[in-house]
């Protein structure tokens, strides 16, 4: 049997999370609505999801170890420190999740366990 990879996680979200979900949202549906999305993401309680439920939700394609960014979050796991969680926003009109920030930390912990619990705020 294989052994589980600890994967620590923040308690909230940290603050440059919710400009970097804004940026990304924005591009599909513009700066006020981002904005409104993201203070409701800033209210919204912690919740938790596996991560391969995320994927399927958000129907994204996992990216590879050799992105820097993976890179980079799977060294943190690595070495212990501990990961922000997901900001997620349910798109109704078009019946999809957009993870407006953490895309990069999902694949990365994907890597290591695709059952592993993920911490996010979603609205």
């Amino acid at each position: 049997m294989s052994k589980k990879t600890n994967i620590k996680w923040q308690s909230e979200p940290q603050k440059h999370d919710y400009p970097a979900a804004i940026s990304y949202l924005s591009l599909t549906m513009g700066l006020q609505a981002s904005k409104n999305i993201a203070k409701k993401l800033e209210r919204a309680e912690m919740t938790e999801f596996a991560a391969k439920d995320i994927f399927r939700a958000s129907m994204l394609s996992l990216l590879g170890v050799s992105n820097s960014h993976v890179e980079k979050d799977r060294a943190r796991v690595i070495q212990n420190e501990t990961l922000s969680p997901l900001l997620l926003f349910r798109d109704q009109r078009n019946g999809k999740l957009v993870i407006a920030d953490g895309y990069h930390r999902l694949c990365a912990v994907y890597t290591f366990d695709e059952d592993a619990i993920i911490p996010c705020k979603i609205v």
